[in-house]
């Protein structure tokens, strides 16, 4: 394939959402070449904000020195130096979905075919992955940011990231088509007993029945399927409980964002 036809097609998949494996293969090389310049282990510790400059100085120079026949129009160029930041600082394609405040899920079945979760609906989007090891290194990373690993002899992962998403992955030879991922985000600001009442999730006299209820130390059982608002009713429950009282929570995935300073989550070894 000469390169005329290669930047046909890659300005085509720019216009249309779709990328080929020939656009993964570029920005793939590009990448490897960043690992040969850089140490990328140790920008961890610079700020992203002074570091983006000066990687988008390093990926100019490898397309003047190592892809000077390929053009790029400003579009292009634009786009590969996102996808190559979201490489390098975050998480691949998964980056833009994670950024993006509408998103509440994000599936990924197999490396071609991520969906996600907007209000309520799943939608299928544009981003995948290059193959089964681009979506495992993305995978690899995540996990790895929280103390965590995922291997042969260990095959699925439940994690949750700093900004308190849980993140659920299964590799081979669990996952029968390759590498499986689920990422479910919440909300910054955890919702409020008003919040519910103004959404009509509750009636204002269900509130405080519920809310008396807590303050009586009464048992309470919460079910439901996914996505029902178990979580979310149990959140805006805990606000009752005295601030001078110690919790202790117990959750196989941590979920809970409870605000009072005497709480000790504590996670079941998986082993046992």
């Amino acid at each position: 394939m000469n390169l005329e036809i290669q930047h046909d097609e890659l300005s085509h998949e720019a216009d249309s959402g779709f990328l080929s494996d020939e656009y993964f293969d570029l920005k793939s090389r590009i990448h490897d070449r960043l690992l040969d310049l850089l140490d990328l282990s140790k920008l961890d510790r610079v700020d992203p904000v002074l570091l983006k400059p000066e990687l988008r100085k390093v990926v100019d120079k490898i397309l003047r020195e190592d892809f000077q026949s390929l053009p790029l129009n400003a579009f292009e160029k634009e786009r590969l130096y996102a996808e190559i930041m979201d490489e390098v600082l975050g998480f691949g394609p998964l980056e833009p979905l994670l950024q993006d405040p509408t998103v509440s899920d994000i599936l990924v079945n197999t490396y071609k075919r991520i969906y996600v979760e907007r209000f309520g609906k799943l939608e299928n989007t544009d981003a995948r992955f290059k193959d089964d090891d681009h979506l495992r290194r993305i995978i690899d990373k995540i996990v790895t940011a929280v103390g965590r690993r995922i291997d042969e002899s260990s095959p699925m992962v439940d994690a949750r990231l700093m900004d308190g998403s849980r993140v659920n992955a299964i590799i081979p030879p669990l996952a029968l088509d390759g590498p499986i991922l689920s990422i479910r985000r919440f909300s910054v600001d955890p919702l409020e007993l008003e919040d519910l009442v103004q959404f009509r999730t509750l009636t204002p006299q269900i509130g405080e029945l519920l809310q008396g209820i807590v303050k009586s130390r009464l048992n309470i059982l919460i079910s439901g399927g996914t996505g029902s608002g178990k979580t979310t009713v149990l959140n805006v429950l805990s606000r009752f409980i005295p601030a001078q009282e110690r919790i202790v929570t117990i959750e196989d995935s941590a979920e809970l964002q409870l605000k009072q300073r005497l709480w000790y989550g504590w996670r079941p070894d998986p082993q046992t």
